[in-house]
């Protein structure tokens, strides 16, 4: 499995496409990039499953509340 890709997101404050390098030579992790844009936090969480060769990405304004 490539340990480097490119992957564009949509800022989910704004809606502006951003381009970020997602590293999984490290595993799974959870990161923040801001937008370019409107400046707000993006929260990506980046899953590595090394059986499938696969790499999920979850993008959300980490603004949600949990009751």
């Amino acid at each position: 499995m490539h340990k480097y890709s490119m992957q564009n997101v949509n800022c989910p404050h704004c809606g502006h496409t951003i381009n970020i390098t997602l590293d999984a030579s490290a595993g799974s992790q959870n990161f923040y990039d801001d937008c370019s844009i409107c400046c707000n936090p993006i929260h990506l969480t980046m899953e590595v499953d090394e059986l499938h060769k696969t790499i999920n990405l979850f993008v959300d304004a980490d603004d949600e509340q949990i009751f």
